[in-house]
């Protein structure tokens, strides 16, 4: 039976961390092609969808997978030689998955293209592989891309992304076929109304990030601004939003936890730190700043005034410098005299977003929220759609090979347990079994310990280094 006539699709999501995963399911029902019983549907009706978390030091809480807001119909961690395994067996059964979205760091995903090229080989059918990135781009560019290279389509998630994605593989010689644009799937919400909504008081969001900027005299920087704006303007509502609660770990590390800097300052009362899903916290801004998060795209496509931080400099460290030519570089001083940053329309469409006033005639301002990032998907649905309906496909071919890359790609694949060849390695962890209660507890009490460390330990060590 064709894959364009099952009912429903099935869609696996392999993801190391609450944003990948939040990105992974998002774009695995975004991109699910329309076929019968499956009309076009942002929701993703009509795909029955697996996930898979994988193990390490970012795997996501229970807390942190409900903040993320996307539900699946199975859910479970696993290493990678045992998702591997399930791949195997999947593969071998009767109605094995349509695709598989691997939502991990760059190194992840290649040792998973050469996992996943030696489970399936010689056989007649496998899943179309999906890959891309979580936000902005704005380093380890050519590393990032090429180990992600070998998927059957690579998802850009802007004009800018997929011209620059094309650069680097045609660059090394490399096919540049499965480069496919798209938008960020968490893009949506209703469009900012400005005085119309102001029925709270004027809310500045300021969005934290784990690790931008990462020393601590920075983020204490910041905290202490914040604080300025709140008692410079009592009138507004300032909340800071946090990325996760001390010993949760997202994408990057956080050794310097906001809420941690904040119990040395006395706050005052219209500032409050806050949790929960970036989507509703943007549904009460008025402002959103920060210093470079994927959370301005999202604040930019629902046309809410956005800035991003200059304070710190314009730098790649930072990450700001991908926002030169948007209009929302800002510094704090500018926004404690009332600034509101303008954003430009011609970069904000590069962008992927809908930051434009849709009477401007600029191109850009077809209005946000679910239809246009749905159409946005369109190229995607199109191209799984094509995978799907071609029946066989060729074996899955990374540009990272032990010939190409032979003192680089051993090392990437260790890391995961596997060989050269994709094959696990001995003593390689994978259990035939669920594991027991004892082995449970073992694991949540190294990872805590792990999170301690690098929260407190490691801080406190480097303080005694400097001295």
């Amino acid at each position: 039976m064709p894959a364009s006539a099952k009912k429903p699709l099935r869609a696996a999501v392999l993801a190391d961390s609450d944003t990948r995963w939040k990105w992974g399911a998002l774009t695995a029902r975004r991109i699910a092609p329309p076929g019968p019983g499956r009309p076009k549907d942002p929701a993703g009706a009509g795909v029955r969808l697996d996930g898979y978390l994988l193990r390490g030091r970012a795997t996501p809480t229970p807390r942190q997978l409900g903040e993320a807001g996307v539900r699946a119909d199975s859910l479970r961690e696993v290493t990678a030689v045992e998702f591997l395994r399930a791949m195997d067996e999947d593969a071998a059964g009767e109605e094995p998955y349509d695709f598989l979205v691997l939502a991990l760091v760059g190194g992840g995903v290649q040792a998973m293209l050469h996992g996943l090229g030696r489970v399936w080989e010689g056989r007649s059918r496998r899943p179309v592989v999906v890959t891309g990135y979580v936000g902005v781009v704005y380093e380890k560019l050519a590393d990032g891309l090429l180990l992600r290279h070998g998927a059957d389509l690579v998802l850009a998630n802007s004009r800018q992304d997929a011209e620059r994605f094309r650069a680097v593989y045609e660059g090394v010689g490399a096919d540049a076929s499965a480069v496919t644009e798209a938008a960020l799937p968490f893009l949506g919400g209703a469009p900012y109304r400005g005085s119309a909504r102001r029925t709270a008081p004027y809310t500045v969001v300021f969005a934290a990030q784990p690790s931008v900027p990462e020393s601590r005299q920075d983020r204490m920087y910041l905290l202490d601004r914040l604080i300025r704006h709140a008692r410079r303007h009592p009138g507004r509502e300032v909340l800071l939003k946090l990325r996760s609660r001390p010993g949760e770990h997202t994408t990057h590390i956080e050794e310097v936890p906001y809420q941690k800097l904040a119990r040395r300052r006395e706050l005052p009362a219209n500032l409050r730190l806050v949790h929960g899903n970036m989507g509703e916290v943007l549904d009460r801004a008025d402002l959103l700043v920060t210093v470079s998060s994927t959370a301005a795209l999202e604040s930019l496509h629902r046309r809410i005034p956005t800035a991003v931080l200059t304070d710190l400099g314009v730098r790649e460290a930072l990450g700001n410098h991908h926002f030169v030519g948007s209009g929302c570089l800002a510094s704090w001083d500018q926004l404690d005299a009332g600034y509101e940053p303008v954003p430009d329309p011609r970069w904000a469409a590069r962008q992927g977003v809908a930051a434009a006033d849709p009477s401007s005639g600029d191109g850009a301002g077809e209005a946000p929220g679910e239809g246009s990032c749905e159409a946005a998907f369109d190229t995607a649905r199109l191209g799984l759609a094509d995978l799907l309906a071609a029946g066989e496909l060729p074996p899955l071919r990374p540009y990272y090979t032990p010939v190409t890359a032979p003192g680089y790609l051993p090392g990437l694949l260790a890391r995961h347990h596997l060989a050269p060849d994709g094959s696990p390695l001995p003593g390689a962890p994978a259990a035939d079994r669920e594991p027991g209660p004892l082995r449970r507890t073992v694991r949540r009490a190294a990872r805590g310990a792990y999170r301690h460390g690098v929260q407190r330990v490691a801080p406190l060590i480097r303080r005694w280094g400097e001295l």
